[in-house]
């Protein structure tokens, strides 16, 4: 049975259930046939109200921030994988609390709170982020191996032996990545590190494995798994955020206005791409809209238009087989990854409520937003 938009307020987040499931039902085979522990990444797909069922099928989720350990603990109901570029002081005793394994992005860091690591009542598993210094990232934004960049630790900052407590080591190079990505960068991973992979008892290799895209090689991955694996005597770890999230959802939106800009029709919407679909400006990319392609000469063609006043708060242009009314309703394809943990209330704009699409054909909204949302924003 297909979604009825009708039954769905505008704007929404919609997420489908059944396409969550089947997501997580192929990561599951391939964290059972490799060995792998594959965990969520919650600045991809935080959706709690989700958590439970990802739980039945994942062995966990990896938290950047103590909001998101403590949001792990409370509604996932395990502790989190948590690595933080830095960490402050005020929060470290209740990171630790939420926390089975952390990782440090220097030994700055690592000397700085190992004392209290150390002291905990319950054992910590330790490890260190490392820099490999080589990523197939083309967006300089999302590239953490760029001249300079503050994300990891570079070879020639590490001895012949890892800090004493020190029991892994992370690398997150990827961004959307194939498995052949992965296995060139684990390459230059082995080159520089491969002496220190026999020191410890896990590898994270962070996120960026899109391994529910179509074309995906499984089998490639779990090749490259299990001979971490049995190379190094290790646990692997992966957390991605976007391939739990990838192709389960929509932006539902509707038209407030059309106008004449220019010889250009442009239709103004009731959301943001500054606002509601950041991704889109920043990478940037095109969206996908239900029933729209790429501008085609001779069709109803439109520039879609966010609703702030930001004048780059435009993507463009889109072709439909019959002419844009105002009232017609707009389906942004694949709106669930990377847009509600990026949300924004610039220019005041409400956020678009959130929902499911039940297994049972049914719409189950979970949140709607108000004036309360924005005011205790800013």
């Amino acid at each position: 049975m297909a979604i009825n938009i009708a039954k769905i307020p505008s704007p929404s987040y919609v997420l489908e259930e059944k396409l969550l499931r089947r997501n997580l039902e192929l990561l599951n085979r391939v964290q059972n046939e490799s060995g792998a522990q594959i965990i969520l990444a919650l600045k991809g797909f935080s959706m709690y109200a989700t958590f439970p069922m990802v739980y039945k099928y994942l062995s966990g989720a990896t938290a950047s921030s103590l909001n998101e350990a403590r949001l792990i603990v409370e509604e996932m109901g395990c502790l989190a994988h948590t690595y933080c570029p830095a960490y402050k002081p005020v929060e470290f005793a209740d990171m630790m609390r939420y926390s089975s394994h952390i990782t440090f992005n220097s030994l700055n860091q690592w000397n700085q709170f190992k004392p209290q690591i150390e002291k905990h009542r319950r054992k910590i598993s330790c490890g260190l982020r490392i820099n490999p210094q080589y990523a197939e990232v083309s967006t300089d934004m999302y590239n953490p191996c760029i001249p300079g960049s503050r994300l990891g630790i570079t070879r020639d900052l590490l001895g012949e032996k890892l800090p004493e407590g020190i029991e892994g080591l992370h690398s997150h190079t990827l961004c959307e990545n194939d498995s052949y990505t992965l296995e060139r960068t684990l390459v230059h991973i082995e080159e520089k590190f491969g002496d220190l992979l026999h020191q410890i008892k896990w590898l994270n290799l962070g996120g960026g494995h899109l391994m529910t895209r179509e074309g995906y090689d499984h089998a490639h991955l779990i090749k490259q798994i299990k001979r971490l694996r049995e190379t190094y005597h290790i646990e692997v770890i992966l957390e991605p955020g976007s391939a739990i999230g990838w192709q389960t959802g929509y932006l539902v939106s509707t038209v407030l206005d059309i106008v004449d800009a220019q010889g250009i029709d442009v239709a103004i919407l009731d959301v943001s791409f500054a606002a509601h679909m950041p991704d889109t400006l920043e990478m940037p990319y095109k969206p996908r809209i239900w029933g729209a392609t790429d501008a085609v000469e001779g069709k109803p063609t439109y520039r879609m238009g966010g609703m702030t006043c930001l004048a780059g708060d435009f993507m463009g242009d889109y072709s439909f087989d019959q002419p844009l009314k105002i009232g017609d309703t707009v389906v942004f394809d694949d709106m669930i990854h990377y847009t509600m943990v990026k949300t924004t209330t610039f220019n005041g704009v409400g956020l678009p409520s959130i929902g499911i699409w039940k297994e049972n054909d049914e719409f189950e909204l979970l949140k709607k937003f108000g004036f309360r949302t924005y005011k205790d924003r800013i």
